[in-house]
C-alpha cells in the first residue's frame, strides 16, 4: 500500500468509532492545555512584574541594609541599621557619586491611620522631596511635600486612593487631618488611582525625618534611592556607590558588605529567573498528563487491534505487507495525539485569553495575553512523539498477525 492509502485507511479507521477516538485523546487534550496554560500565564505575570518595576525608574539605584541574599532572610535585613545619617551625606556629595542626581533616604513601617470612626491600616512611606521625580509618583489633587516640610519634620501626608476612599468615603481630603499615632497630620496631596499592581494606593507618604521622629523612633534608614543622571552611567554610579559605603563602614573585604546595591536590571533579572524556574515546573507536572495519556492511547490501540483482527488479515491476504500494517497503525496513533495537541492548544490559548481578560477587567491588572509560540511548537511536536512512542507496540502487535489465523479470528 502507497503512504497515501495508508493515510486514508488511517483516518478512516479512527472516524468509524469517532466517540472511542475523543475519548483516547482526552488525556492529551489535557496535558497540552496544561502547559499552554501555564507558560501563557507564566509570560503575562512576568511581563507584568517586570513593567511594574521598570516603572518605579530605569535610572534607579537602590541601597538595602544588610547583605541581602534572597531567600527566608531577606525580610529581616529591612531592621538593620546599617544606613545612616553619615552615609546619606557622603553619597550626597558629587565628589563621591559624580553622576547622581538625586539621593534620598527612605524608611517604612505601618500603622493605623484614623479618620473620626474610619480606622486603616496603612504601609508609611517616609521620605525626601524627590520621590516624584524618582517614581512618577505626582499627586492629582495636591502636592508633594517640600524640602522645607523634611528639614522641619513637618506633620504633613499625602495619601494614595486606596486610603482617601476608606478613610473619607470618596470625598475630598486635601486639607482635611488625619491621626497617626496620637499625631495629627494635615493632608496635603492625593496620588492618583495606580491600580491593582501598585502598592501607592495603600500607602501614605510624610518626611522621612517626620516618620523617624513620631512614627518608627528610628535614627537609620529602611532604604536610600539614587537617581542617576542616564542609564549609561548606571554602572559607574553602583560602583562609586560601594566603594562610599565601604569607606564609610571601615570595610576592605567585599565579601563582608553590610549593604546590597541594586538596580531595576539586578530585580528583573532575579523575579525572571524565578518565574522561568516557576513555569518551567509547573510545566513539567502538567506534562505528566501526557504520560499518562500516551499509555492511555497505546491501551486503546491494543483494543483497536484485537477487534480489528479480520480486517489485518483480509488486508494482508490481499498484499498489504508488515509495513503497511505497522505505517497505518502507527499513522492512526499519531493523528489521534497531533489532534489532541491541535485542540490542546486551541483550548489553552482560549482560556488563557478569557483568564488575562478576567484579570485585566475585574482586578485592574496590566495584564497582556500572550500566545507561547514555544509553547505551541513543543505541544505539536511532544504529542507527536507520543503518538509515535505508544503507538509503536501496537502498530507491530497488528503486523505480526498472521494472515490466516486472522481470518479465523472470532
Amino acid at each position: 500500500m502507497q503512504f497515501k492509502y495508508s493515510l486514508k485507511t488511517a483516518v478512516k479507521g479512527l472516524t468509524t468509532h469517532k466517540s472511542r477516538s475523543s475519548l483516547t485523546i482526552l488525556g492529551i487534550v489535557i496535558g497540552i492545555t496544561s502547559i499552554i496554560l501555564v507558560m501563557s500565564l507564566g509570560q503575562g505575570a512576568q511581563n507584568l512584574i517586570l513593567s511594574q518595576i521598570k516603572g518605579l525608574g530605569a535610572t534607579t539605584v537602590t541601597i538595602i541594609p544588610g547583605k541581602i541574599s534572597f531567600g527566608p532572610s531577606t525580610a529581616a535585613n529591612t531592621l538593620n541599621d546599617s544606613l545612616k545619617e553619615k552615609d546619606l551625606n557622603l553619597l550626597k556629595n558629587r565628589a563621591n557619586v559624580p553622576h547622581a542626581k538625586y539621593v534620598m533616604p527612605m524608611v517604612i513601617g505601618s500603622a493605623n491611620a484614623v479618620n473620626g470612626n474610619q480606622i486603616y491600616q496603612t504601609a508609611i512611606f517616609g521620605s525626601g522631596e524627590f520621590i516624584p521625580e524618582i517614581f512618577n509618583i505626582i499627586p492629582d489633587r495636591g502636592y508633594f511635600f517640600t524640602g522645607d516640610d523634611v528639614k522641619s519634620r513637618a506633620t504633613v501626608v499625602v495619601i494614595g486612593n486606596k486610603v482617601k476612599n476608606r478613610l473619607f468615603n470618596g470625598d475630598e481630603a486635601v486639607g482635611q487631618k488625619i491621626r497617626i499615632k496620637n499625631n495629627i497630620y494635615k493632608i496635603v496631596g492625593v496620588l492618583p488611582e495606580k491600580g491593582a499592581s501598585s502598592s501607592f494606593d495603600d500607602s501614605i507618604f510624610m518626611p522621612y525625618t517626620t516618620a523617624q521622629q513620631y512614627i518608627l523612633g528610628t535614627k537609620f534608614y529602611s532604604r536610600i534611592v539614587v537617581d542617576v543622571d542616564s542609564e549609561a552611567n548606571i554602572a559607574s554610579s553602583v560602583e562609586d556607590i560601594k566603594i562610599t559605603l565601604r569607606n564609610s563602614h571601615n570595610i576592605t573585604d567585599p565579601d563582608k558588605d553590610d549593604f546590597t546595591v541594586t538596580t531595576a536590571a539586578d530585580i528583573s533579572k532575579t523575579l525572571g529567573t524565578i518565574t522561568d524556574a516557576l513555569t518551567a515546573f509547573l510545566v513539567a507536572v502538567a506534562a505528566i498528563s501526557l504520560v499518562v495519556g500516551g499509555i492511555g492511547i497505546m491501551n486503546i490501540m491494543l483494543v483497536s487491534v484485537t477487534e480489528r483482527t479480520k480486517e489485518i488479515g483480509l488486508r494482508k491476504a490481499l498484499g498489504a505487507t508488515d509495513k503497511d500494517i505497522l505505517t497505518q497503525f502507527l499513522l492512526e496513533a499519531t493523528i489521534l495525539t497531533a489532534t489532541g495537541g491541535v485542540i490542546g492548544i486551541l483550548l489553552g490559548s482560549l482560556l488563557s485569553f478569557l483568564i488575562s481578560l478576567i484579570l485585566r477587567n475585574t482586578l485592574g491588572l496590566d495584564w497582556q495575553f500572550i500566545f507561547p509560540w514555544g509553547g505551541a511548537v513543543l505541544g505539536i511536536v511532544v504529542s507527536g512523539m507520543i503518538g509515535l512512542i505508544f503507538g509503536i507496540y501496537p502498530a507491530r502487535q497488528a503486523s505480526k498477525k498472521s494472515p490466516m489465523e486472522a481470518l479465523r479470528y472470532e
